[in-house]
C-alpha cells in the first residue's frame, strides 16, 4: 500500500494516514512507521503523535532526531491546532460548545468522561445538520487524551458513526467516521497550514456532507 504524502518538508512530512492501519506495529504487520520509511527508502521516521486506528487523515512524522524534539515540544505546549470531522447519526444534547471532564479507564479498552475536572479533556466543537439523522461534527482538540474526540462524541449523545468500541448498531457501516482534516502551526518560524477532505467512505462522499464540509474548510482560520 502506497501511503499520500500531503505535504513534504526537509525536516518532516504530514500524510494521509488511511483508516484501518495502526500508528503501531499489529502482530505480523507492518507498523505504519515501517511502511513509510520503506516508502521514502529512508532508515527510520520518528512518530511525533497519534491516530487511532479507526481514524484517517493527517499525521506528521519528523525525519530526523531534532525535528522530533522539536514537535514534542509545540505538542507539549499544545502549539499545534487540530481540526477533526466526525459524522452522528444520532442527535446532540447541545450543538456547540465545549466538552470539560476528566477521562477514566472503562470496560473493554474504552475510556469514559467524568465530571470532575483534575487534568480535564477539552474539546471544541460545533455541528451542522447534512440530512435527516445525519450530523457533521467540527472537533477542535485542545488537549490529546487517548479516545478524547470519541469519548467528547459520545457524552454528547451522538457517538460518531461507525464506532464500534462507543457506538451502537455499526454493523452495517463501512468505517469510523472521524477524520483529521486540518494541521496548522508554526515550525521554526514558517507558518504550515495543511487541509486534508475525507475520502474515505460512502457516507464522506455524500454530496450534502462534502458541501457542508467544503463551506467549513473555506472559512479563513481565524474566523473558525
Amino acid at each position: 500500500m502506497k501511503i499520500e504524502v500531503v505535504y513534504q518538508h526537509s525536516d518532516f512530512i504530514i500524510i494521509n494516514k488511511p483508516e484501518g492501519i495502526s500508528v503501531h506495529k499489529d502482530q505480523e504487520e507492518q507498523g505504519l512507521t515501517e511502511l513509510v520509511a520503506k516508502q521514502l527508502n529512508v532508515p527510520q521516521v520518528w512518530l511525533v503523535h497519534r491516530l487511532d486506528k479507526v481514524t484517517s487523515g493527517l499525521l506528521i512524522l519528523a525525519l530526523n532526531a531534532e525535528s522530533a524534539a522539536e514537535f514534542s515540544r509545540l505538542f507539549s505546549e499544545h502549539k499545534i491546532h487540530k481540526t477533526y470531522l466526525a459524522l452522528s447519526n444520532q442527535k446532540p444534547k447541545k450543538k456547540q460548545g465545549l466538552i470539560i471532564g476528566d477521562m477514566k479507564k472503562a470496560r473493554d479498552g474504552a475510556w469514559k468522561l467524568c465530571q470532575t475536572k483534575d487534568n480535564p479533556a477539552i474539546t471544541r466543537f460545533e455541528s451542522v445538520s447534512c440530512e435527516p439523522n445525519l450530523r457533521l461534527f467540527i472537533l477542535k482538540p485542545q488537549t490529546g487524551k487517548t479516545h478524547q474526540l470519541r469519548v467528547a462524541m459520545k457524552s454528547l449523545g451522538s457517538p460518531i458513526l461507525g464506532d464500534r468500541l462507543y457506538g451502537k448498531n455499526t454493523e452495517k457501516i463501512d468505517r469510523t467516521y472521524l477524520h483529521a482534516a486540518q494541521l496548522e502551526f508554526d515550525y521554526l518560524n514558517d507558518f504550515i497550514s495543511v487541509t486534508c477532505l475525507p475520502s474515505q467512505g460512502q457516507f464522506w462522499i455524500k454530496s450534502s456532507v462534502f458541501e457542508q464540509i467544503k463551506a467549513y474548510l473555506a472559512k479563513p482560520f481565524l474566523s473558525k
